[in-house]
């Protein structure tokens, strides 16, 4: 019997096309979900260990197997080992890609990158004046030394107030280099090394300071300085931004240094009129998760969708090229490509899919190689198949590119105002809303309601990666969207000419929050722990969210869970990452899949912050 797709998502571009994927016979994300369960419990509680060649071996979480493993490893063990190499991945994830950016800023430095330029001159030039050197190619190799660096402190953890650099060296948490945090993590998780499971997680918070403030940092500010940093454009999302009649390309992933060429590819006058030959009226671009968050901001380029819609664009059968790079890239993709005419274009040396076509991106031949992309799209128009076309007409307008820059430029170019809507009560506090989807959880119903409570509320939100996706959707990302936002709030927003949701980005642009809540902070004289925020991922899965979670735990910020992590096996674990972690760090998790009532718990914990600051 079909599944319901009401109970698969709230948005109804998806619905639409998740109607059409059933009467097809296509399998999605969903399918395959209901198809797994009911999913392995002892997984679920994260007691099960694969770490050496005794096992597998899982503990009992009712005491009536197994204790302990073969070496020894208690439940608590298991599962903060677990957890450690789960934050090492993420931390990966987001650092190897920062790392990238890196490598393409020092090429463009050398001369060696002719395609890429230098858009934002002044930012480049606080960087230097903050890493302390004179010229472009040593603030290059300074960035590239964050990674190896044997001894911390990396160099944009002083942007965290006083107290909290403090706090993290009386842990011993103070991230040293991003590579070196990664590998200890590994280290420690090796079968006899690290078996206590507070220090496991501590490493696991250092691992995390060290992407948080480090790799995604990086990747946030020289994407800025080589590609512009954000400021207010209007564009459109949703499935509906797909054009019957001309060649659409999707850009899909994280990283925007081969999506970047591949916009302006799009619009050279030769790939246009290569297009016109084939019978269509244009070339459109529109991009998919974070990818696309990076060309929306800076290019107005239109967002197909999040990370649940990407077979559902697919399944729509007007896409000529779904051109991937890394992460968030479901490898189903190529089997559904293969039942339409669209191209499944991988471009990365990290990440190779099946039933794709593997066009090699570097940076010196950046140009050459998003101009055969593109012209292969243009050139695979003529094969699609207008019986199989179907596109939903959901499309909703939006208003994107709030970097912090933009943000104080609003606000007259300092924070006091903000500040001062704080202390008045007009914005009872600001929440950062992140983090990915879930078949767990109904397509963005997570996303949209925790958000709309907020809001509804007084909480002003920052939004970055699939949420932003999200509430582009469903008009949250709208100035008229202050209408639905309490009457402080709306007051603020309606000032200011901007939405009470503000998009800041792709998922390492939470670096952006960070530098915000650091200079709030500065600016109060307070510790990040003390301001009246807090954070959510109401439909998180991806290993870059449990890292997400470890550095804006570890920098002093409430977090709210809405899927719940593997660590339910250790009573001692779950009890130090929900309640203990608060007096450590001064923060803590809370799990609550019920979006209204997650946002009550930020709320609540807004409140408590207000009280104690005296507003």
């Amino acid at each position: 019997m079909a599944k319901d797709v009401r109970d698969r998502s709230i948005d109804p571009a998806s619905r639409e096309m998740l109607d059409v994927c059933q009467r097809a016979g296509l399998e999605t994300a969903w399918d395959r979900f209901e198809k797994q369960q009911p999913q392995c419990g002892f997984g679920e509680l994260g007691l099960c260990c694969r770490n050496c060649n005794m096992g597998p071996c899982r503990i009992d979480p009712f005491g009536e197997g197994a204790i302990k493993g073969v070496c020894g490893a208690t439940a608590d063990i298991i599962v903060a080992r677990n957890l450690l190499r789960s934050i090492a991945a993420g931390a990966s994830a987001h650092s190897d890609h920062a790392r990238d950016v890196a490598h393409t800023f020092r090429a463009v430095s050398m001369g060696e990158a002719p395609s890429y330029s230098i858009k934002d001159q002044a930012k480049l030039e606080r960087l230097m004046s903050e890493y302390g050197v004179d010229t472009q190619i040593a603030l290059a190799d300074a960035i590239m030394a964050q990674f190896g660096k044997q001894d911390g402190p990396l160099q944009f953890t002083g942007r965290a107030p006083a107290k909290r650099l403090e706090l993290w060296k009386k842990l011993g948490i103070e991230p040293r280099g991003i590579d070196r945090e990664i590998v200890e993590c590994m280290h420690r998780t090796h079968m006899g090394v690290d078996n206590d499971y507070v220090s496991l997680i501590l490493q696991g918070l250092r691992t995390g300071l060290a992407d948080g403030w480090g790799g995604s940092m990086i990747a946030t500010e020289l994407q800025d300085v080589l590609f512009g940093t954000p400021t207010p454009t209007f564009s459109e999302a949703n499935l509906g931004v797909l054009e019957p009649n001309q060649v659409n390309v999707i850009v899909h992933g994280h990283e925007p240094l081969l999506s970047e060429m591949i916009v302006a590819a799009a619009a050279d006058p030769e790939m246009v009129e290569l297009a016109t030959k084939q019978g269509a009226v244009g070339i459109n671009v529109a991009g998919m998760c974070c990818t696309g968050n990076e060309v929306l901001m800076r290019h107005g380029v239109p967002a197909a969708g999040n990370f649940l819609q990407q077979e559902l664009a697919v399944a729509t059968g007007a896409v000529d090229a779904m051109v991937v790079d890394v992460q968030c890239v479901m490898p189903a993709l190529g089997a559904l490509a293969g039942c339409f005419h669209t191209k499944f274009i991988s471009t990365s040396p990290k990440a190779k899919f099946p039933g794709a076509v593997h066009m090699e991106f570097h940076e010196e031949t950046a140009p050459e190689t998003a101009k055969s992309i593109v012209s292969a799209a243009v050139q695979n128009y003529k094969n699609r198949n207008p019986a199989k076309v179907h596109i939903p007409k959901e499309k909703s307008k939006c208003m994107v590119g709030f970097s912090v820059e933009t943000i104080v430029g609003a606000l007259g170019g300092n924070l006091d105002p903000l500040i001062g809507a704080i202390k008045s009560g007009a914005v009872r506090g600001i929440g950062a809303v992140v983090g990915c989807n879930n078949p767990k959880i109904v397509h963005d119903y997570g996303h949209i309601n925790m958000v709309k409570e907020l809001i509804k509320n007084n909480v002003l939100v920052l939004t970055t990666g699939c949420n932003a996706h999200a509430c582009a959707k469903a008009g949250l990302l709208l100035p008229e969207a202050a209408d639905l936002a309490g009457e402080g709030l709306k007051g603020v927003c309606k000032a200011l000419g901007i939405p009470p949701v503000l998009h800041m980005g792709s998922c390492v642009d939470i670096s952006r929050i960070l530098t915000a809540a650091a200079a709030v902070a500065n600016a109060l004289g307070v510790d990040i722990s003390d301001l009246p925020a807090a954070g959510a991922a109401p439909e998180w899965m991806s290993e870059k969210a449990v890292a997400i979670g470890a550095y804006v735990v570890g920098s002093g910020v409430y977090t709210v869970l809405g899927t719940v992590p593997q660590v339910l096996g250790s009573s001692a674990v779950a009890g130090l990452l929900t309640a203990g972690a608060k007096d450590v760090v001064g923060a803590c998790f809370a799990v609550e899949p019920d979006p209204f009532k997650a946002a009550t718990l930020m709320i609540d914990h807004i409140d408590s912050q207000r009280k104690k600051l005296g507003l």
